[in-house]
């Protein structure tokens, strides 16, 4: 968003780490990749991205093709 509400010191982050496709997009690691962002950021660990008082993550993966939508879709919700 160009208001910055999406970046890091914004108020709906998205992205923190860049992306999937900042880091090549892996096909089959790309939800693991999802979650070790989430969780480092619930601890605390993530450095230069971290977000202050985060306590709450969403990651939202699909993958295979169904016709035009993806065969399977993941949702995962963690909290501190």
């Amino acid at each position: 968003m160009a208001s910055g509400a999406t970046q890091l010191g914004g108020r709906i982050l998205i992205n923190t780490s860049s992306g999937l496709l900042s880091k090549g997009h892996p096909i089959g690691a790309t939800g693991s990749g999802q979650l070790v962002e989430l969780v480092e950021q619930l601890r605390g660990q993530a450095g230069r991205r971290q977000v202050q008082g985060a306590r709450m993550a969403l990651a939202e993966n699909g993958g295979g093709y169904l016709g035009k939508d993806a065969a399977a879709t993941a949702v995962h919700i963690l909290a501190k």
